[in-house]
């Protein structure tokens, strides 16, 4: 096998709301933290997952790329969506914050990736706006 270890990055799009709410704090102190993103409010997301492997001899791909991207639409695209990403299975009792979805994201895929891709989960990427890009690496 190849020593080489190559990193691929796949990128999603999806559109979603959140609003930023610890319940166990009072109104108050979630307006003083969160001002007007304790509202209701979305963005259009961008979605990058780096995966990371040797080039495998039967075929010459790190993982298929078709693979890749059916993975992270089943299991992360279709669930987040147009939808209300506070209520989305994986996010739930979590404060939707980008930070908390890159890990949830994460948590979600590693396994999936290691067994259904036989390569590794590098980095999810996550750019919320132009300004405000969030990465995590396990």
């Amino acid at each position: 096998m190849n020593k080489n270890i190559i990193y691929l990055t796949r990128r999603e799009r999806f559109s979603a709301s959140h609003k930023l709410e610890n319940p166990n704090i009072s109104n108050k102190e979630n307006e003083n933290i969160f001002g007007k993103c304790l509202n209701l409010h979305g963005h259009n997301y961008e979605l990058f997952i780096t995966v990371k492997g040797n080039i495998k001899m039967k075929d010459g791909f790190v993982c298929d790329l078709k693979e890749l991207s059916f993975l992270l639409k089943k299991y992360i695209i279709n669930k987040l969506d147009h939808e209300f990403i506070n209520e989305v299975d994986f996010m739930k009792g979590k404060i939707a914050s980008t930070e908390n979805l890159c890990v949830s994201i994460w948590e979600e895929l590693e396994r999936k990736i290691n067994s259904e891709l036989h390569c590794q989960l590098h980095c999810v990427k996550i750019y919320e706006t132009e300004n405000n890009i969030f990465e995590y690496f396990g």
